[in-house]
């Protein structure tokens, strides 16, 4: 059992410890250093704030800025304006969750109360679990403990902390990774999918994540090519590969149809309370009631799209501005780390990565025994993975939000699809709307 293992109990401690320390500092900075107003999303507190509720905002109330606003907004009213959907739903059910344990102190705390409560006390928890993880999956991948060992300390000291112990979805999303990832390396793969599935729920690029399940299930395929019957195994492969996809994207699918049950069905529109619909009209934010948005009338009508193209200008090269630059060069070292990386990797074994990993040499045993650690044979998919998200990051993803077109006319029918005046306010200061 894991906790017999002196290595994972080192790295819980040291995640114990990093946790307490964040936590620690966010109090103690979020006390001394006055909060940046810069038109993020603020709804207004419906309920009455006590003592104790006082009490739980100064010490966990940094937690609670820029996205961790719309996680919490969600887990207390639902999912009322159009740019919530940009959130999936895995992360403010978690918290509901969490809330419910707190149901003995609601006469005391508010229900934000409870729910910030829950934030902090879940992500600390998923935090220290996905530590644990990804020991655990450097260790199978990697072949080396002591890789294995630091790798999981550095990511406890990643600049990423800020993110996993905020009210993020990133915690989750990281733990539901690293442990789907152990459990496809141990041959366990509808377990693996069934992780996997729940991390797309949490956050979108879990879909990214269907690679691992096919580039397993290809690796099986064409180990078993020396059987009698490789028609059959193609027809395996085929179905495989399906279900991989179906599993995957039926959270995205669902959760889409959910968006489109809300805004482009009659009659689905839900109470909403007066203060909330006012700081709709304020800031320009669309709710259920009204015309229908253009995203309706598409051929598949995917809010998703609509919203990153629409709210945040996410797309080819939309990032690459002049004042973009110090952004640009804050993400430098790590865009450096991995393109170094995958240089080194591809260098090292050419063969290996013309065939996608997917050789089965003579000499493959060999192969894994004199290459342990980073250049390890299993790390060939994960570092496909990490050069795809930078590439597709680099290349169209943003750091930070800038502003938006005018609402009197649609950017994609020319039409007006909400009365409004005036230019969309700012909705939100996203570190990353993915």
């Amino acid at each position: 059992m894991w906790p017999q293992d002196p290595s994972r109990k080192e790295v819980l401690r040291f995640a114990v410890s990093c946790r307490i320390l964040t936590l620690i500092l966010q109090a103690l900075f979020n006390a001394i250093i006055p909060d940046h107003h810069a038109e993020a999303f603020s709804p207004p507190r419906l309920a009455p704030s006590g003592f104790v509720d006082q009490l739980v905002e100064g010490l966990l109330g940094g937690l609670s800025r820029w996205d961790a606003e719309h996680f919490l907004f969600i887990a207390e009213h639902g999912y009322l304006y159009e740019h919530n959907f940009a959130f999936f739903p895995g992360f403010p059910l978690a918290l509901l969750v969490g809330t419910e344990l707190l149901r003995p102190l609601r006469g005391l705390l508010s229900l934000r109360s409870c729910l910030l409560i829950s934030a902090a006390s879940l992500n600390f928890l998923f935090f220290l679990l996905a530590a644990v993880a990804l020991h655990d999956l450097g260790c199978l991948v990697l072949h080396c403990p002591h890789q294995a060992f630091y790798a999981a300390l550095l990511f406890c000291l990643s600049p990423a902390n800020v993110f996993l112990a905020a009210g993020y979805s990133e915690a989750l999303f990281a733990l539901l990774t690293f442990s789907a990832m152990g459990q496809l390396e141990r041959g366990r793969v509808w377990t693996s999918g069934l992780l996997f599935a729940i991390a797309t729920g949490v956050r979108s690029n879990g879909l990214v994540n269907v690679g691992f399940l096919m580039h397993s299930q290809c690796q099986g395929f064409f180990s078993s090519l020396t059987m009698l019957n490789p028609l059959r195994q193609l027809l395996k492969l085929m179905a495989s590969l399906f279900l991989s996809v179906f599993t995957l994207g039926l959270p995205f699918a669902l959760f889409q149809y959910y968006a489109y049950t809300q805004f482009c069905l009659p009659g689905s529109a839900r109470p909403i309370p007066e203060p909330l619909v006012q700081l709709a009209v304020d800031k320009d934010y669309r709710i259920a009631e009204g015309n229908e948005p253009p995203w309706c009338f598409w051929d598949v009508p995917l809010m998703y799209s609509y919203i990153q193209d629409v709210y945040w200008n996410v797309g080819f090269l939309k990032y690459y501005e002049l004042r973009q630059v110090p952004n640009f060069l804050l993400a430098t070292p790590v865009a450096i780390l991995v393109a170094w990386a995958t240089w080194t990797y591809v260098t090292t074994h050419p063969w290996l990565c013309l065939t996608l990993g997917l050789q089965r040499s003579k000499n493959n045993k060999t192969l894994k025994k004199s290459n342990l650690g980073f250049l390890s044979p299993q790390v060939f998919v994960y570092l496909v993975h990490a050069a795809v998200l930078l590439l597709f990051g680099g290349l169209c993803m943003h750091v930070q939000v800038r502003w938006i077109p005018d609402w009197d006319k649609d950017v994609n029918t020319g039409k007006t699809p909400w009365p409004r005046t005036g230019k969309l306010a700012n909705i939100s200061h996203l570190s990353d709307p993915y």
